[in-house]
């Protein structure tokens, strides 16, 4: 069913499709979520302060259990520039990338900013949020790839040496644009991921994960999902890096019980090509979502990307109903994640009766603003 097309969704389907949305991004958020406490510390020092198990559950982080870092807030406006986009389609000014950048601009005037400015009448509702003004530790790629209003593309991108996942974490909505075709996928991520993250490797992986989601969302398997990032990768200059990684976390499956030991050598030095293959791994071999998030984050790299990526595509592979409903308890900015979710289910499945030709409803139009 396509989302842009005008064609009429099913009630099953949208409730299949809002479910899907509402688990890709809870899930990203509570990996994120999970791992961030343990981000800057190795597995030796992340079994000696939660245990010899590791991190099993919550901890504290920046005052209080169930804070999310930079890696959601990051999702939650590239959500908000494809609403924004789809919205602006009306007015024949359409380029994808450009909504983007500027929706993650909203993202660093809240890494600046003490709240937010009532006079930005055009932000919309997401950059009046609050608690989203926090610093959550935010690299340095993203802060000086954002750092001002020129924006990277594939010719010239930001940051052409970094390899971090960062562009990867924050990828997982261009995959439930479920109406799209898979190629114009990888290329919007990508597109937007230079934004920031110019080295193949960084881009390439935010392409491959957000085409994994995307299948994902249509209801694949996580096998065939990577299986046709694979396809979709091979054509593109540079891929061979992030194929081999993909190639590497399926092969790893085969080789007997999952053990932090061979999410941290998928992992390696915790480029984006690294957390992509752990994350595929554990999102594969785990028991369940609990399991598949524990064994993501409890490894040496970047645990809160990890976590992010890993509980993305478990959440896409089975709704919102299979995520721990502890952990969402507690979940920082929960009603936030939801509403946004929500609002880019009914955008993509009923756009036409909110904005277009029939007439359009100023309290979307409020929400979204074309300009």
């Amino acid at each position: 069913m396509s989302a842009t097309s005008g064609a009429v969704w099913g009630r099953a389907e949208q409730q299949d499709f809002r479910s899907r949305v509402r688990g890709t991004l809870l899930g990203g958020a509570v990996g994120d979520a999970l791992g961030g406490p343990a981000d800057a510390l190795s597995l030796e020092e992340i079994r000696s302060a939660y245990g010899p198990e590791g991190l099993l559950d919550l901890a504290f982080g920046h005052g209080r259990r169930g804070t999310v870092t930079h890696h959601t807030q990051l999702t939650l406006f590239t959500v908000d520039g494809l609403i924004r986009a789809q919205v602006r389609r009306d007015t024949g000014a359409w380029h994808p990338p450009t909504d983007l950048h500027r929706a993650y601009l909203r993202w660093a005037a809240t890494q600046r900013d003490w709240g937010p400015d009532e006079r930005r009448k055009d932000d919309g509702w997401l950059a009046r949020e609050e608690w989203l003004y926090a610093r959550r530790e935010p690299s340095r790629a993203l802060l000086i790839g954002l750092g001002d209003e020129t924006m990277g593309t594939l010719e010239q991108p930001k940051n052409p040496t970094e390899l971090g996942p960062e562009a990867a974490a924050r990828s997982a909505p261009f995959g439930l644009l479920v109406g799209w075709d898979p190629q114009l996928v990888v290329q919007l991520a990508v597109e937007c991921a230079a934004q920031t993250h110019g080295h193949p490797i960084a881009n390439l992986s935010a392409g491959a994960y957000a085409v994994i989601v995307h299948a994902l969302a249509r209801g694949e398997s996580l096998d065939g999902a990577v299986q046709r990032a694979l396809a979709l990768l091979a054509v593109r200059p540079g891929h061979q890096p992030v194929s081999d990684a993909l190639q590497h976390a399926l092969g790893a499956v085969r080789q007997g019980m999952p053990t932090p030991a061979r999410v941290e050598e998928l992992a390696g030095d915790g480029t984006a090509d690294g957390l992509l293959a752990a994350s595929v791994y554990c999102a594969l071999v785990g028991e369940d979502v609990r399991h598949g998030l524990c064994l993501a984050v409890n490894q040496s790299g970047p645990s809160a990307a990890a976590g992010a990526l890993t509980g993305g595509l478990l959440g896409a592979l089975h709704g919102e109903t299979a995520l721990p409903p502890a952990w969402l308890a507690e979940l920082e900015g929960r009603p936030t994640v939801l509403e946004l979710a929500d609002d880019f289910a009914m955008e993509m499945t009923q756009g036409p009766a909110l904005h277009g030709p029939a007439g359009s409803s100023p309290a979307w139009l409020t929400r979204y603003p074309r300009a």
